[in-house]
């Protein structure tokens, strides 16, 4: 099979996990896609060195949580503020309003971690194991652990101040 071919079913196979990321480091649709045009652009731009000693959902992980924090870093110095999108709570069946509520309260303080702790929450929240995080995120498995245990407290103090 040609390499665009594996390429583009590669993408289709793994749209959510590109769109969830390229939602958590934008806060509107606009900025969404074009982040997740430049991920895949990114992908395909590495793809011929993915070396296969990860999972290829991992490597893309790393890929598009890497260039999410680029765009992230350029945006900044542009002066703009980057929220995290209610996109992410778009799509929830739960009509439970309480719940709606809460998850976009914790959205929304997940939002205003640094890049790194707010990709280490998607990871925590897509139900990634702590080996898989430190794969994608170039950490240790015990640095990640310890990270989330921190990022969960902050999370905890904020929240129950609201």
């Amino acid at each position: 099979m040609p390499k665009e071919e594996v390429f583009t079913k590669l993408i289709q196979t793994h749209q959510g996990l590109l769109f969830k990321v390229s939602s958590i480091y934008t806060d509107n649709k606009e900025d969404q896609e074009d982040l997740f045009q430049e991920i895949v652009f990114q992908l395909w731009k590495y793809f011929d060195s993915f070396r296969k000693e990860s999972k290829i959902s991992t490597w893309m992980y790393r890929v598009g949580m890497n260039t999410a924090i680029t765009h992230l870093k350029r945006k900044k110095r542009g002066g703009t503020a980057i929220p995290i999108s209610d996109a992410v709570l778009g799509k929830m069946e739960n009509t439970d309003s309480l719940l709606e509520e809460r998850l976009k309260l914790l959205y929304r303080h997940i939002g205003e971690l640094n890049a790194l702790d707010k990709g280490l929450m998607l990871l925590l929240l897509e139900g990634k194991s702590y080996k898989e995080m430190a794969e994608i995120t170039g950490l240790e498995a015990s640095n990640v652990g310890t990270r989330i245990s921190r990022i969960k407290k902050k999370l905890k103090k904020n929240m129950l101040t609201q």
